[in-house]
Parts: structure tokens; sequence; C-alpha cells
């Protein structure tokens, strides 16, 4: 791996139109446009490290400049220049003293930043020959917090507690590992309940679900009160009230009632209401989630693979969310979200949790047919990826084709 030398980074503007049959869809977002700033690390060796960050559709020009930007920072490197203090790379990329103005840590630039951090992973997995998620359960507690930065979150978790959870788990690793590649990893869908979507196929894919194994679903709210509830009763008539699990209608959890910011705002729903809160899909920084965990503000724990810096940052934040006793569930969806996150639940459930109690990833059955080494379901559960890398790398045929604005897709 010391050989590896990364010697030039492509950035790709990608976009899928699934606006147009509002997929994606909810209060908020109600034309998304699938996309993601994309890059590709060639190396002077049979390897390359593949990296994306999500987005909606417009503005994602503006991350692929700041990944251009950034790129300045890994070519000509060596890989183990990079992976022997990951931490002294992250700050590289989040310490630049201008370019960092316009975060810092947060944003379009750390979502860049995510991206980037990602492809080198990618690349380090490829070269060590093992999905990442293997790649991460083998590695030394040491090795392990050679990539995460505790830098404004000792307050709520050390480097030694942080060392005592890794090297307790590894006590058990080797029966885990079996359990999860016999079993695979719980997961709930979200595909049957998008904003836009008719009562009719609302339905039709609550019986679908039911009938591949599903006892998880999700329904998007956030517009009228009396809508919410009417489509919530769509679902429940639906799917039944023994699965899991709008109040009245049972939830396991409500997912950022407010501001994504208001970390206060949600301590307070979640002792005013008694339901269990769940957030983090939009959360910036581990900063903020130190923040929504020592503030006994959320039940769930949702990470997102690039929304923060990559997997750097989301070790950081498994591991308080195990030090706080919170379970994580990610964000996933999207442009190769789900690929992501069963690597980053995998080795929460390996190596910092230890257990699967109340633990799911979310799915999302689109797109997946672009990427050579596609989420695998069965019956309602991620099976762990064997294909070495992060599971993030699409067929050049399909870069091509909806790399924006001049792909074929793009043209009608």
């Amino acid at each position: 791996m010391s050989e590896v030398r990364i010697t030039s980074v492509r950035v790709i503007d990608l976009r899928f139109p699934t606006s147009r049959e509002s997929i994606g869809s909810d209060a908020v977002n109600k034309d998304p446009d699938y996309s993601a700033a994309y890059c590709i690390l060639s190396t002077d060796s049979e390897f390359e490290g593949h990296g994306l960050t999500f987005t909606l559709g417009r503005g994602t020009e503006l991350c692929a400049l700041a990944l251009e930007y950034l790129a300045q920072y890994v070519k000509g490197r060596t890989l183990a220049s990079i992976t022997d203090d990951f931490v002294a790379f992250g700050r590289q990329l989040t310490d630049d003293s201008q370019f960092r103005w316009l975060g810092p840590e947060k944003g379009v630039i750390h979502m860049a930043a995510g991206a980037l951090i990602n492809a080198v992973w990618d690349l380090y997995a490829k070269v060590e020959g093992k999905p990442l998620w293997r790649l991460l359960a083998g590695l030394s507690p040491e090795r392990i917090l050679s990539a995460v930065d505790f830098r404004y979150i000792d307050d709520a978790i050390t480097r030694d507690e942080a060392l005592a959870i890794l090297t307790a788990s590894q006590t058990g690793l080797a029966d885990r590992i079996a359990t999860l590649e016999a079993e695979g990893y719980p997961a709930y869908t979200t595909s049957a309940g998008w904003f836009g979507y008719s009562e009719e196929k609302i339905r039709r894919l609550c019986r679908e679900g039911l009938a591949e194994g599903w006892t998880h679903f999700k329904l998007k709210v956030g517009g009228d009160p009396a809508e919410d509830l009417r489509r919530g009763h769509i679902v429940r008539e639906e799917i039944g009230w023994e699965n899991k699990n709008l109040k009245p209608l049972d939830p396991w959890w409500m997912e950022e009632p407010t501001n994504p910011d208001d970390i206060l705002g949600h301590a307070r729903i979640r002792r005013e209401t008694g339901v269990r809160i769940a957030t983090g899909e939009h959360c910036q920084n581990r900063v903020m989630f130190k923040q929504l965990l020592q503030a006994g503000a959320i039940d769930v724990c949702q990470i997102d693979s690039c929304r923060v810096a990559g997997v750097n940052e989301n070790l950081a934040i498994i591991l308080m969310a195990a030090k706080f006793g919170v379970p994580v569930c990610p964000h996933a969806g999207g442009v190769g979200l789900c690929e992501y996150v069963q690597h980053l639940s995998m080795f929460d459930f390996l190596r910092a949790s230890t257990t699967l109690e109340d633990r799911v990833i979310e799915f999302v059955d689109h797109l997946h047919e672009h990427f050579l080494d596609p989420v695998v379901i069965r019956r309602g559960r991620y099976m762990p990826p064997q294909r070495s890398g992060y599971s993030i790398q699409i067929f050049p045929e399909s870069l091509e084709k909806f790399t924006f604005p001049g792909g074929s897709a793009w043209q009608t």
C-alpha cells in the first residue's frame, strides 16, 4: 500500500431525473433529482478510489467545484501517507485557512470533504482486498483511532474511553461476523411512503413490501396534519399493528420533527411528547451530534454517510453513540447511500455497540442497478458485501449517461 500513489482526480456532476416520478419527495423536498458530486482517484497501480456526496439536483455543481478544490490535497500522495495519519489528512481538508471560512466543517465544503475521504477509504479497502466493513472490523483499536478526530468532542468521549470500547469489542468479534454473514443486518423500507405517492400506490407498495419480508416501514409526513394522519392510517391498514413501529399510529420513532439544527427543540419535543425522537441526516458535524447526545435530545442517531466528513467523522459519531447507549440507525436512499451506510452499521455492530437490538438501516429501492456492487436485501435485511471497497463504484456507462448537463439522460 505504501507504494500506491494517487496521480489524478476526476470530478463528475452526476444527476438522475427522479423528480419525474416523485421519488424521494417529502414535505420539504417536493421535486428532488437524486444526484451526487462524484470523484475518481486514479493511481499508478491497478486500483481506483471512488467517492461521492449525495445532493438533490440544483447546487450539485457547487459541491463538485469544492471537491475539485480539495482534490489538490491528494494528488501526488501515496495512500499510506494519508491512512497512517487520517486525522492529519482530515484537518488538511477542513482547516484550509481561507477556504474553511465557507464552512467551517459544515455545508457544501464539508460534504465535498466527505466525498474525498470516502474515496480514499474505498481505495484503501480495494488495495487491502476487503469490503470496507471487514477492513474496519479487523483494524486494531489504535489504527481505528488514528482516523478519529477528538477535537471539540473530548468532553463527551475521550480517546481512552473510545479505546476501551474498541478493545472490548474484540471479544466475540468472530461470532458477530458469523451472525452478520448468516443473517444480515435488519432494515426498514421508505420506498412505500414518499410524499408524492397516491393512495393506490402506497397500498400496493405496502403489500409488496410485506410479501418481500419487510416489517418496518417509513412514511413521509409534515404537510397538512389531517392528510398526514389519513396517509398514516393507509399504511397501518396495509401492514397491520404488529409491524413497527402522529402518536395515534404508534410510530417507532418520529424523525426530525423540527429544524435539524435545533438541538434543544428536539430535546423539548422528546421530553413533552414521550415519542421516541430520531434525527441526524442533516446534522452537519460530530460536534452537533455530541450536543444532541449530551442534551438527551434523541433516542435514535441517524448518521449519514457523506453529510459529515465521510468515514472518519462517522467513526467518531458511532463511538459517541455507543458510549451514550443510543442506537445508530442510518439515513440512506438517494444515490449510493444504502451502498455506503451498510458498512458503517456493520462496523457499529462489530466494533462499537456490539448489538443489533433496536437497530435498522434505511432502504430505498432506487438506482441500485447503476452500481458494480449494489446492496443485497434478503427478507428485509442487508447482507454484508463481499466485493472489496466501499460499494460505491458506478458503471462507466451510467456515469456517461447521467453526467449533468451533457449526459444523454438530460437531452430530452
